[in-house]
This record gives C-alpha cells, sequence and structure tokens, in this order.
C-alpha cells in the first residue's frame, strides 16, 4: 500500500488539529515524522528543497501585491461610498438597501478577494443605513452574509491563488471562469431580496428619493476604482501581461488613485503595508508546513487510488463531484478557509485531474463550496463574525439566512450541472 504514509499523515495532522495545534505545525510535524519513517534521513535535505521551490513558485507572487491592493483601498472610503452609490440608485425599489448592500459585496469582492472582509467593509456602512428605515434586521443581515459568498469568488480572489500552488492550472483562467459566475450570484441574491421586499413591505421599505444629480455625483470618485479592476481583468484576458504584472500594476494604481482622490496620508500607508506584511507573513508560515505535508500525501498517489476506487465501486465521476461538494460544505461549518484548502487539495486535485474534469470549474466549485459552508452552523465563520460584529441573536441570524442560503444551494446546483458557466469565458483568452 505506497498511499499508506499519506494517510497515517493525514490522520495524525487531523487530531493534532482537533486538540487545537496551530495548522503550519500541524501539517509539518506529522509529514516530518512520516517522511522520516518512509524515506529516512535524507528527507530533512529534501524539505529544504520542496519548501524553496514551493515558496518561490510564479503562482505566488501576485498573491503580496493583490494583498497590498485590497489594504490600500480598505484605509480610503471606498466602501462608504460604494454601498452610498448604490443605495441612491436602488432607493426606490423594495428591499433597495439589501439590494445595495449586495452590490456594494460584488464591487468590495473585487477589490478584498475574502469574504469576511467584505461583509464587515459593507456591513459596517449598511447597518445603520436599515436601522434608520426600519429594515428587519434578520432579513437584511441574513442577506448580507450570504453576499460574503461574492468574496473570494470575483477576482482577484486569494482563496484561487492559494488553490494554483496544488493544482496545475493557469490562474488568469481561474480568475476569469469566477467572473460569469459572480455576476450570476448578484443577480440571483438581488432578485430574491427585492422579491421578498415586495411581497412583504415590512421586510424593506424605499429608502428616500433621490435626483439624476444625486446619483451621478454618487460616482465621482469610484469610476477610478472600478477603472483599476476592470484594467487589471482586462489584461489577463488579453494575454497582455501576467497575472502577477497585473497585480504589480493594481497596487501602483490603487496608490495613486487613493493619494489623488482620497488624500491618502502616509500613516494609512504604513498601515496598509502593515496589515499586507502581517497577513503574508503568518500565511508563509503556513505553506511551509503545508509543502513537505503535499509532497508525502501526494508521493504515494493517494489521489490516484481514490479516483480508481471511485471508478471500482461503479459511481460515476460527475456523482464524486456531488459528493465532494456535499464534504466541502461539512468542512466549511467546522473549519476555516485555508484548513480546508491545504487539508484537501494535496489528496482531490490528483483525484479530479484522473477523473477528466476541467481544473477551472473544479476551483470555482471548491470557492463556492467553501464559502457556502462558513455561512453552515455549528461553526459558520461567518455567521459568528456577522453575529459578533453586528449584536443579531443567532436565531434571529438563521431565520434571515435561510432564503438566501436557499439560493446558494441551487446556484451551486447550477455550478455542478452547467460547468460552461464558469469555462465559457475562460475558453475565449487570448493565450
Amino acid at each position: 500500500m505506497e498511499f499508506l504514509p499519506g494517510l497515517i499523515c493525514l490522520a495524525i495532522m487531523v487530531v493534532m488539529m482537533m486538540v487545537g495545534i496551530p495548522i503550519a505545525w500541524s501539517m509539518l510535524i506529522p509529514a516530518l515524522a512520516v517522511g522520516i519513517w518512509t524515506y529516512g534521513l535524507p528527507v530533512m535535505d529534501l524539505l529544504g528543497r520542496t519548501t524553496y521551490s514551493f515558496l518561490f513558485r510564479d503562482q505566488l507572487a501576485p498573491l503580496p501585491l493583490f494583498f497590498l491592493l485590497a489594504c490600500i483601498i480598505a484605509e480610503t472610503e471606498v466602501g462608504d461610498e460604494l454601498f452610498g452609490a448604490a443605495s441612491k440608485w436602488l432607493s426606490r425599489v423594495p428591499g433597495g438597501l439589501v439590494a445595495a448592500s449586495i452590490v456594494g459585496e460584488g464591487a468590495m469582492s473585487a477589490i478584498m478577494g475574502h469574504s469576511g472582509g467584505t461583509i464587515i467593509t459593507v456591513g459596517k456602512v449598511a447597518v445603520p443605513q436599515y436601522k434608520k428605515y426600519g429594515y428587519n434586521r434578520g432579513y437584511a443581515l441574513g442577506a448580507l452574509v450570504c453576499g460574503g459568498v461574492l468574496g473570494p469568488l470575483i477576482p482577484p480572489s486569494t482563496t484561487m491563488i492559494v488553490l494554483t500552488l496544488f493544482a496545475e492550472v493557469s490562474l488568469g483562467k481561474l480568475f476569469i471562469g469566477g467572473i460569469i459566475p459572480g455576476i450570476l450570484l448578484v443577480v440571483m441574491l438581488v432578485a430574491t431580496a427585492v422579491f421578498m421586499a415586495w411581497r412583504n413591505p415590512t421586510l424593506g421599505p424605499p429608502a428616500g428619493k433621490y435626483t439624476w444629480k444625486e446619483k451621478f455625483y454618487s460616482l465621482r470618485r469610484l469610476w477610478l476604482v472600478a477603472l483599476i479592476m476592470f484594467s487589471i481583468l482586462g489584461v489577463i484576458y488579453m494575454g497582455i501581461a501576467t497575472t502577477t504584472e497585473a497585480a504589480g500594476f493594481g497596487a501602483v494604481a490603487a496608490l495613486l488613485v487613493a493619494v489623488a482622490a482620497y488624500k491618502f496620508r502616509l500613516r494609512q500607508l504604513r498601515r496598509a503595508l502593515y496589515e499586507a506584511a502581517l497577513v503574508i507573513g503568518m500565511l508563509v508560515l503556513v505553506l511551509i508546513g503545508a509543502s513537505f505535508f503535499t509532497y508525502v500525501v501526494g508521493s504515494g498517489g493517494l489521489g490516484k487510488k481514490i479516483a480508481e476506487t471511485v471508478l471500482e465501486v461503479g459511481m460515476s465521476p460527475m456523482g464524486f463531484i456531488v459528493m465532494l461538494s456535499i464534504l466541502y460544505l461539512f468542512l466549511g461549518a467546522i473549519m476555516d478557509t485555508m484548513t480546508i484548502l491545504l487539508l484537501t487539495l494535496p489528496i482531490f486535485v490528483p483525484t479530479v485531474t484522473e477523473l477528466g474534469f476541467d481544473l477551472v470549474w473544479f476551483g470555482v466549485l471548491v470557492v463556492v463550496n467553501m464559502q457556502i459552508g462558513l455561512i453552515t452552523p455549528p461553526l459558520g465563520l461567518d455567521l459568528y463574525i456577522m453575529r459578533n460584529t453586528f449584536g443579531i441573536p443567532t436565531g434571529e441570524l438563521l431565520r434571515g439566512v435561510l432564503p438566501f442560503f436557499i439560493v446558494l444551494l441551487v446556484f451551486l446546483a447550477l455550478l455542478i450541472a452547467f460547468p460552461q458557466i464558469s469555462l465559457w469565458l475562460p475558453g475565449l483568452m487570448s493565450g
């Protein structure tokens, strides 16, 4: 059983995480122990070489630049202005403020790249407006937390960057593959919010009237940020620049816009640099453990063995994808995103490849599955963030989440049934 060391390594890691040991050590220690048992002491040299090659892969290069871009924009008033503009344009629509918050989350997703930051950034602006206009709290915050799924889905996405470390897939194509699913999800969530408020006006009454002048004035600075994000994706899509080059352009452009349009100060730049460095530093420690763990688990062909087993027991490849989706939903309910990625990708990427599935499609599915899991009890990390940040009881929040959660499951089913939703646009890319 060549794959036995991988199974042992996996089992030890799960036990260590369950007792509260940080994920970096939970991956490194069992991988090192099992590696020495399997390959002998020379594995220590292998550890150094594997770690070096893993950390200096081209896929990691855009990560600090996108983090810096997000941290720079977070230091400006972009979040306030995004929600303010969306709320003015949708003010007369039933549930307009909730629709505006979902649109705002979609826009912030193109900047921040993760769900928790997106929820908090938009929520801090939106929640006072909900209270002002008498919106039902469960309905409004339930929609807001479900809109957080957009965070890692709409590029640039830090989750997608980490995913490419374990899968032989173009980061540019993975980014582009998230665009149409992201737009589709915004439309589905907004339509649900508006329909619910139309059926029951007490949920979300109209929020004032604004002139066309006020509406267009609300966009006066936002077009600059929108231009940055569209240009980043545009040059990737057309093959003009690599993802790393696009990330560098985005970070510099964000800094120039912040200084010129938002009176960005030196102290804000220091905070942005500090936050970006802190996140990257923590991520590097985790990836050092992940690099050797991936080698030990993958060297025995565990992923290939799973694929063979699936076919031997008569399960269809698509049936396996459905089962895997259920597993990711479960894991998302009890673990954070990074842990799930590092735990599962070394095993399932080879399996999915062996079964003949497109890794761009699989990557989008993984992102959506995990994010839905983050609003699922018992852990439900995004639920925890919403409850503690905005002081809403768990039961009230869950009742508000339920209609939008159903929409998310329907959305996931559409992505599984119709792979072209995520594959059509990458298929048109240059290069």
